[in-house]
């Protein structure tokens, strides 16, 4: 027995999503999800979440529904949607990496001048403030920390380690890196303040 519907059964359940029946929908989505991912994992380069495409061409077909021919292939329809999904997310990357290949040399530039002007003193005082930034944090969420810059653990492993999976890791990394800077930012002012 196959397990996707026909074509028959998804044009009826265009009907019923163009209706207000829009749980219908998931009838259109389980016939086209497979090989809508499969086509993207083939053309998607680098850098480029095939799966994230797929979901924004499912979405955008959803949204755009009225404006589909009933009668007419939705799969070829489906399909231009997210070759256009697919066009747009790699000329957002040519410009980010077009910006940073502009832009990026100068600022790192700027960023290293701004640092060699700062005294030896002042990075001794920052080092000593991470180190008390980081046991504030406590043990559970300095193993995060410990694992990603000190053991060079990669984010599969990490999610594994704690059964989370690398979005959450990744997000909890962010948190924590957040917590730092409040933290080093606060102490940094406290001794402008006291000097």
């Amino acid at each position: 027995m196959n397990s996707f519907p026909d074509d028959r059964r998804v044009t009826e359940a265009l009907r019923r999503v163009l209706r207000g029946e829009t749980s219908e929908f998931e009838v259109v989505l389980r016939r086209h999800e497979r090989p809508l991912r499969a086509w993207l994992a083939a053309h998607v380069p680098m850098g480029i979440d095939a799966d994230e495409i797929a979901q924004r061409s499912f979405v955008a077909a959803f949204s755009r529904l009225d404006e589909f021919e009933l009668g007419t292939d939705f799969g070829a329809w489906l399909f231009t949607i997210a070759r256009y999904q697919l066009m747009t997310e790699k000329t957002r990357l040519r410009r980010i990496a077009d910006y940073h290949a502009r832009y990026g040399p100068e600022l790192l530039q700027r960023e290293l001048d701004r640092r060699s002007e700062e005294s030896p003193e002042l990075w001794t005082t920052k080092i000593e403030h991470l180190e008390q930034c980081l046991e504030s944090l406590g043990e559970h969420l300095c193993r995060f920390i410990k694992w990603r810059y000190d053991e060079e653990i990669p984010l599969q492993e990490m999610a594994a380690r704690c059964g989370r999976s690398v979005p959450a890791i990744k997000k909890q990394l962010w948190k924590i890196r957040g917590k730092l800077q409040e933290c080093m930012d606060a102490r940094l002012a406290t001794d402008g303040g006291s000097s």
